[in-house]
């Protein structure tokens, strides 16, 4: 019985992390998609998973993502980054864009954290 209890709490625990991800860090899940007709609000929170989705993977897979996260911090920060950079700018692949971002990066000034 203790394993099930345990299985239980870790699997609650999993999925209460991920709910706080897509609702409180750049994925604005709590926002109503419901402004359009018929199954606009379904397709949007389907793309917004997918998104997520895409990004958990990449954050598992991606060399050049993890280095990004790591630098950037946040990923509030990090989507600001993105919607600001794809306003100005067309990338052919999502790995160019990726290192941009690093080569931009890597031209900033260090901050001392002594």
């Amino acid at each position: 019985m203790e394993k099930i209890i345990k299985a239980g709490r870790s699997r609650w625990k999993i999925e209460n992390e991920s709910n706080n991800v897509l609702k409180n860090h750049g994925y604005n899940l709590e926002h109503n998609f419901g402004h359009g007709q018929n199954n606009l609000c379904e397709i949007l929170l389907s793309l917004n998973l997918l998104a997520f989705l895409f990004h958990s993977v990449l954050k598992l897979a991606n060399s050049t993502y993890q280095r990004l996260r790591q630098l950037n911090g946040s990923r509030r920060s990090f989507f600001n980054d993105l919607r600001a950079l794809l306003k100005y700018f067309w990338f052919e692949t999502w790995s160019d864009l990726l290192n941009f971002m690093l080569d931009d990066d890597s031209d900033k000034p260090k901050t001392n954290s002594s």
